[in-house]
């Protein structure tokens, strides 16, 4: 049965790939109506073989759709979520504005499909680094338990958006041209550097995203005993991020049976042959939908330990395809 589909933000680096999601993934699209800010009205934009104008997003004008991939900010998912869960619309909201609201679910659809049915007119995205580490432990998570997870994040910059991106690339000239780079996006120069910063400090010392992963997970996964410690680190890559992940199983799980469940586990690919260079690139997983996952092994350091490396395309796994998977689920 054909949906109406609304995209919020449809002008931005995620939205554009939720338009692209909905075409890719086949979605049954009947009427579909693209908003975004003023200064983007009138702006035309590709669904299928169609041109389609951009309409500015108002509160006297919401438009009468059944489904609507938000991807425009915490502020405006605030305002305008409600407006359209009040005329019957069910918001698929990509920011952080609802995640950690108790009548929001907060989903990825491998890991927790079910609490999209109880839903209240708004369904949260997880964030992007949450998403690609939840995916690859729900099979671990059920089969051994977990009780910590120690995470360090290696964040691709279109994670910040349009902007990121192109301050990226003009430092990346500034720098082979011997000029001084100019940091605008974020604190510190980018190209060819690491910035273990990302989102406001808080006062536990910790950022905001990495926060983010420490509570989503444990929503997620229904599990409140479950401890996390992340360091998010943004990295000098266009798309794709990667996460070094150690945890500790309540039973003990070899290296070998954790290869084999992830590998029996929908959307997840299992690259570990270290001894011939396999195992999961930023590269690897740039305009993919799935999650990768490889240096898989038993940590030396305690009896019920893993250690592994995951990458997921952020724009598409970690915001435009799971919120449009979680459409799906609607059907």
């Amino acid at each position: 049965m054909s949906k109406r589909i609304a995209v919020v933000g449809a002008t931005g680096a995620v939205g554009a790939e939720m338009i692209s999601a909905l075409i890719r993934r086949r979605f049954p699209v009947g009427e579909i109506r693209l908003l975004a800010s003023r200064r983007s009205a009138g702006r035309k934009l590709d669904f299928n073989e169609t041109r389609i104008a951009v309409e500015a997003l108002r509160e006297d004008a919401i438009p009468d759709v059944d489904i609507a991939l938000f991807s425009a900010g915490g502020a405006i998912s605030k305002k305008f979520a409600p407006l359209f869960a009040k005329k019957g619309c069910v918001v698929i909201d990509n920011s952080s504005a609802w995640r950690m609201d108790p009548d929001v679910p907060l989903v990825v659809p491998e890991v927790n499909p079910q609490d999209a049915r109880k839903h209240k007119g708004i369904i949260a995205n997880p964030n992007c680094s949450t998403i690609q580490m939840v995916h690859a432990l729900k099979p671990i998570y059920d089969e051994a338990g977990i009780r910590r997870i120690v995470v360090a994040t290696y964040q691709s910059v279109s994670g910040a958006g349009w902007s990121a991106i192109m301050e990226l690339e003009s430092q990346t000239r500034d720098v082979l041209d011997g000029m001084p780079t100019k940091p605008q996006k974020f604190p510190h120069q980018i190209a060819f550097n690491c910035i273990p910063h990302i989102g406001p400090f808080l006062e536990n010392g910790y950022t905001e995203e990495e926060m983010k992963m420490v509570d989503e997970t444990r929503k997620i996964l229904g599990d409140d005993t479950i401890t996390v410690s992340a360091t998010a680190v943004r990295v000098p890559v266009v798309r794709g991020h990667g996460e070094a992940v150690n945890v500790q199983t309540a039973k003990k799980l070899t290296a070998a049976r954790a290869r084999e469940i992830l590998a029996a586990t929908p959307n997840i690919v299992v690259l570990d042959d270290p001894a011939n260079a396999l195992y999961p690139l930023q590269t690897t997983a740039t305009d993919d939908d799935r999650t990768f996952v490889g240096r898989i092994r038993e940590d030396i350091s305690t009896e019920c330990g893993l250690d592994m490396w995951i990458v997921s395309d952020n724009l598409l796994k970690g915001a435009a395809t799971n919120a449009v998977q979680i459409a799906e689920l609607l059907l």
